[in-house]
């Protein structure tokens, strides 16, 4: 695997590229494609899953060329955690790299200040982790792989119902300044009333805060038989933690945010037990040759079992290679002999068209750029007798 150095560009923005350099198209037959994803800030618990599955879809891709020119070539930008490293990262691959497409961003909030920036440059944005309410209708170049929320969240509600049925109270909790979580928890809040439940307590907290104090004391003088929580890695992993360490014994059911296996050290034991809704389970493999591989090749590279934001991100690379496969096929030509701004309008619209077997299972980008995907997931978080290491194991619905 290929080693990231840093390098520098106009627009004073950290960058994190792969030691292949990536020459204009006329130069080089391999096609650039742009990694916007946090690698610095807390969303890096996020991020360097995401980098790990790209790397490796990058590796595979490459390696069934059989030898030839690679086919792609992935170009790294630190996005870290905010909106303006997002919007730096994406001006760098649009007008320093030259990229065909770009993978990103991390957050759902940086999507909104970025995606902007490639849909008026016409260049195809693929999501891999913007579940958010509205990231598709940015722009016609803008599209996502991964499920929202809307489609995937109440499935672990309805799964803390299976496991008790006496569940009525319920606390919800969720950070007010981040665009997923406050999309997210209001398709969790509608899940509890459809459901006939009770939100007993609504808190809100920051991305940035690590005291709960008044959060945890609410929820425990509520009542409360299950508690949601919505936020990123770091922030929910401390709320889960205290909570525990305060007495709330019932389960709980995390976002989006507690769906990296980074989580497992921030919360540590106390992350077992959690219900987590899923767009990826490593336990799917007997009918998808493509996650069978992906998952093998996951664990020989990085000893450890991939996670949804791993998957997600090699399902992103795969469906723009996938779509620049289809550009060549249907020209003629090796993309790489195009023009820059006939190839990212033509690899656009090839991403909206067909399907794609990737990790997550069967997915297709619709016109509109939302995802459709066929299987969602319920996992529980599983953690090991050292208190740092656990797995998601698949819950049957």
């Amino acid at each position: 695997m290929t080693r990231p150095v840093f390098a520098l560009c106009p627009a004073l923005c950290l960058a994190l590229i792969l030691s292949l350099a990536v020459p204009a198209l006329a130069e080089k037959a391999s096609i650039p494609i742009g990694m916007a994803v946090a690698q610095t800030s807390p969303a890096a618990l996020f991020g360097q899953e995401q980098v790990d599955g790209a790397k490796l879809a990058e590796a595979r891709i490459n390696a069934a060329q059989g030898g030839q020119e690679p086919h792609i070539a992935l170009v790294f930008r630190d996005t870290a955690g905010d909106e303006a490293g997002a919007v730096s990262a994406f001006r760098c691959l649009l007008e320093t790299d030259k990229v065909v497409a770009i993978v990103g961003p991390t957050l759902s909030q940086q999507a909104f200040a970025a995606d902007p920036l490639a849909d008026q440059a016409k260049t195809p944005v693929v999501a891999p982790s913007n579940t958010a309410a509205g990231i598709p209708e940015i722009g016609p170049f803008v599209s996502r792989i991964s499920a929202p929320m809307s489609q995937v969240a109440p499935h672990s509600v309805r799964q803390a119902l299976r496991i008790n049925p006496d569940i009525a109270r319920v606390a919800v909790l969720f950070a007010h300044n981040d665009a997923y979580c406050a999309s997210e928890t209001a398709t969790f809040q509608e899940a509890v009333k459809n459901l006939g439940l009770t939100a007993v307590t609504v808190e809100t907290f920051q991305t940035t805060d690590t005291d709960f104090t008044a959060q945890v004391a609410a929820v425990l003088k509520a009542n409360a038989d299950l508690v949601i929580i919505s936020g990123l890695a770091a922030d929910a992993g401390n709320l889960v933690r205290q909570l525990r360490h305060k007495g709330y014994a019932g389960l709980i059911v995390g976002g989006n945010g507690l769906g990296t296996t980074n989580i497992f050290p921030v919360c540590g034991a106390q992350c077992d037990g959690v219900l987590v809704a899923q767009a990826y389970s490593p336990d799917a493999v007997a009918a998808n040759p493509v996650n069978q591989g992906f998952v093998r090749d996951f664990q020989a590279a990085y000893h450890k079992i991939p996670g949804q934001f791993a998957a997600q991100a090699y399902a992103a690379v795969q469906v723009i290679a996938e779509a620049v496969a289809r550009v060549e096929k249907e020209s003629g030509k090796t993309a790489g002999d195009s023009p820059l701004a006939a190839l990212r309008e033509a690899v656009n619209a090839a991403l909206r068209s067909g399907t794609y077997l990737t990790p997550l299972g069967e997915i297709r980008i619709l016109p509109s750029g939302e995802v459709e995907q066929k299987d969602v997931f319920v996992s529980k978080i599983a953690m090991n007798p050292d208190g740092q290491t656990g797995s998601f194991v698949l819950v049957a619905e």
